[in-house]
């Protein structure tokens, strides 16, 4: 009896020092975060408060003094406007065909250079060079290559006989905005693929050695294994790449300007506040910007961590 009373006296005093152990690690952790958080909620935080703030006012740009508190006019009046369910769309149809694009992409290329082959390290140098380049520098570069005068597409389409007349890439409401999604997945293509290739060469070779023994036909292992081992990686590359691609603002500014069959939902905030001067209306416009990617944040994330438990 007594020592099955010593040996629970010596669990509950385990689980007491383990507890306290828990607590001193997270009172430490937050102090060590302390002067981030601080830093962050200076440089990010309150600029977004006061964004907000002036997004229920009638603020102007040349005097932000005289603002008056609307409540909800401005909000109300951006839901109306169907330049912006226009914007709304561009950016939701950029958002995912360029994402799309870029992942089955970045998924060949990483398998690719995760194969063993002469020459394998400088390619994969040479794959980084779409993404080093600063994207003004990229578009303007694309901006020139789709010209109907001079661009070199139209004359390598019209030489192979595609083609008859020049077509103004950019400038066509057919074609503008396939333009700038296709310039959007050269250039992130490579961090689609760099992000992939770091997740494949994590993924334990034994289950590789096991089904080349056993004679599995690559693409099975592609599927049953490499797959679904890459899934968390696939996973952090894709929301990463959609939250980037839902803010787009200079690929498509510098490309096509305020073209409304092009503009994206940061485009018509930056018209708004800066062309215009409607500080409150702008601020207003990105809020709700803000509150989109928030909101598809937080669903993404739900789902992909019911997608884990089951």
């Amino acid at each position: 009896m007594e020592v099955t009373k010593h040996r629970h006296g010596t669990r509950k005093g385990a689980a007491h020092t383990s507890t306290r152990l828990s607590r001193q690690k997270v009172r430490w952790a937050w102090l060590f975060m302390a002067p981030m958080l601080l830093v962050l909620a200076f440089v990010a935080g309150w600029p977004l408060f006061k964004t907000i703030a002036y997004g229920f006012t009638d603020a102007s740009l040349i005097a932000p003094e005289t603002a008056r508190f609307i409540g909800f006019d401005n909000f109300a009046f951006l839901l109306q406007d169907p330049y912006w369910w226009t914007a709304v769309w561009n950016t939701v149809v950029f958002a995912f065909a360029s994402v799309a694009l870029e992942t089955v992409l970045g998924l060949i290329i990483a398998l690719t250079l995760n194969a063993k082959f002469p020459g394998r390290g400088g390619l994969r140098a040479a794959i980084l060079i779409p993404w080093a380049i600063p994207t003004v520098v990229s578009a303007q570069m694309w901006n020139w290559m789709y010209n109907d005068v001079f661009g070199v597409i139209n004359h390598i389409l019209q030489f192979v006989g595609l083609i008859e007349q020049p077509i103004a890439w950019t400038a066509s409401p057919d074609t503008a905005l396939l333009s700038i999604i296709l310039v959007d997945v050269w250039k992130t293509t490579p961090f689609m693929a760099l992000l992939l290739l770091a997740g494949l060469q994590m993924l334990p070779t034994e289950c590789y050695e096991s089904a080349r023994i056993d004679g599995v036909h690559p693409l099975k292992v592609f599927f049953r294994v490499t797959l679904p081992l890459l899934k968390p990686t696939l996973m952090v590359a894709i929301i990463f790449r959609l939250l980037d691609a839902l803010r787009v603002f200079d690929l498509v500014y510098v490309m096509s300007g305020n073209n409304h069959d092009t503009m994206s939902m940061s485009v018509y905030a930056r018209q708004q506040l800066i062309d215009f001067g409607g500080l409150g209306f702008g601020s207003a416009a990105s809020s709700l910007i803000f509150a989109i990617i928030a909101l598809f944040t937080v669903v993404y994330l739900t789902v992909a961590r019911v997608g884990r438990e089951h």
